[in-house]
């Protein structure tokens, strides 16, 4: 056990600080470090248009910004202060620690920068289900009527929420394994960690490592540790951390939960951790039915949100109330339609394998949508797991001969349809195939497992087409 490691004020006037990218995080953090008298300095790889806007914006301010350089050490730094995706073998970040220069994200500059009376963090990681579980978390603490808000990767930005006038009593905090990496003195009240499957391995460069980042979310909880009890490496990475004396380890499962454990019993979400007596009482809070979609995966981040804001004292009737009230994200197991008795489910945010794997086992006869940029992915184990659950699979993306290799080794039986083009309109396409090869009782779910950058802008293009497409077969019959 290690003591609790107290945030130390600092005087910013004069102090040199050098910040790390443009962009979503590196330009509120160069204005907040020269708001508080810091001497800024912004350096950036890129030198396009946008970034030369962006740097003509700074400079009017006062701020110095180096653009096409972001490799070297800008004289006399005293601290970095970095957007989360610049990677560690950065020669940037190998200069800093040549010349003994600290380096901090943007998260890590949020937490210097608390004041006293800050409002704790109740963080959540994990692979999979970041933003939903911390949306069901604010959700679940606002029924509790407490002021609070979704923050981090998602909502309301970490340094607006402790730099502004909006005082909260409590900070739903979603954190990527890059933000972790680069926020050594973050010490949250109570974390999660919900899940853990190869990804971003290019940035971390081991799954060791990245398990490791997303581990640190524990150093330093104060109340409640809380993993997942079908994933062994989230509860080594309890057992590993350094946390707060009297701070408890708290599982969440899909089965009867054991003692300090959530966990599910003949349809209803129950509590034997934050209980008296926990060996023989358990706490119901809600009914799988207030979770919508009741999909296992979205249930499992229920249990784990209810075990943050159980941690905080929260009572069982706000978490009923806050998972009654949540709606989750467009393009996240969300249902578009049904059409002639077929389900559509626009999942387009599973752009990984083990996204996708859970999303296929919420439903128990599919005509799956796949495929895009696999980032490195192999689909053996998804499709192997998933193979008994499929009527067939339409396939697009430049990556799609990975899935249908999969498919011929372990679903041979499973009719496949392969899209050989990459333009958007292929979803209208994927969407009309799908609907040939689905029975009444079907669910034609896009889950892609890879990303969507080889024909979209992102996700959500790619969900908004796969709707639009469905919404078309339902109004003329024709994707």
């Amino acid at each position: 056990m290690g003591s609790r490691k107290v945030t130390e004020q600092l005087d910013w006037n004069g102090k040199k600080v050098t910040v790390a990218g443009l962009g979503i995080s590196g330009i509120p953090a160069a204005r907040v470090l020269h708001g508080l008298g810091a001497v800024v300095t912004v350096v950036n790889d890129g030198d396009d248009e946008r970034s030369r806007a962006q740097a003509a914006d700074l400079e009017a301010e006062g701020i110095t910004v180096r653009l096409g350089d972001g490799a070297t050490l800008p004289t006399g730094t005293e601290l970095i202060v970095t957007t989360p995706g610049w990677q560690p073998d950065k020669p940037l970040f190998t200069a800093a620690a040549e010349a003994g220069v600290e380096v901090w994200g943007d998260v890590e500059l949020a937490w210097r920068l608390r004041g006293p009376d800050a409002a704790p963090w109740l963080a959540v990681t994990g692979t999979n289900g970041k933003t939903t579980t911390v949306r069901m978390l604010a959700s679940i603490l606002e029924a509790a009527g407490l002021r609070t808000a979704a923050v981090g990767n998602i909502g309301v930005s970490l340094l607006d929420a402790v730099l502004g006038e909006e005082p909260y009593d409590v900070l739903a905090v979603e954190l990527s394994s890059y933000q972790l990496h680069w926020s050594p003195s973050l010490r949250v009240h109570s974390a999660a960690v919900l899940n853990l499957a190869p990804d971003h391995l290019d940035w971390h460069g081991s799954m060791e490592a990245y398990a490791a980042d997303k581990g640190r979310i524990y150093e330093g909880n104060t109340i409640a540790c809380v993993y997942n009890v079908a994933d062994r490496v989230t509860e080594d990475l309890v057992r590993e951390a350094d946390v707060e004396e009297g701070c408890r380890a708290i599982g969440f499962t899909l089965g009867t939960p054991g003692p300090s454990q959530l966990g599910v019993v003949e349809g209803i979400l129950v509590d034997r951790a934050f209980v008296e007596n926990r060996q023989k009482n358990a706490q119901e809070l809600a009914e799988v039915a207030d979770v919508q979609p009741p999909a296992p995966h979205n249930i499992a981040n229920a249990l784990a949100a209810a075990a943050l804001a159980r941690a905080f004292g929260v009572d069982a009737k706000a978490v009923r109330d806050g998972l009654r009230a949540f709606r989750s994200d467009p393009h996240r197991i969300e249902l578009v339609e049904e059409v002639e008795g077929v389900t559509y489910v626009d999942d387009s945010k599973a752009t990984n394998t083990h996204a996708a794997e859970a999303s296929l086992a919420a439903y128990e006869s599919i005509v799956w949508i796949a495929g895009g940029l696999a980032k490195g992915a192999a689909f053996d184990e998804l499709v192997a797991a998933s193979a008994k659950r499929l009527r067939g699979a339409v396939l697009i993306g430049a990556d799609r001969a990975l899935i249908r290799e999969a498919l011929a080794r372990h679903a041979p039986e499973v009719p496949v349809v392969d899209l050989d083009r990459t333009d958007t309109g292929a979803m209208s396409e994927a969407v009309r195939e799908a609907a040939g090869m689905a029975r009444p009782g079907d669910t034609v779910l896009l889950a892609p497992a890879c990303a969507s950058m080889d024909m979209f802008t992102n996700y959500n293009k790619r969900g908004e087409a796969f709707a639009d497409a469905v919404r078309a077969l339902a109004t003329t019959g024709d994707a």
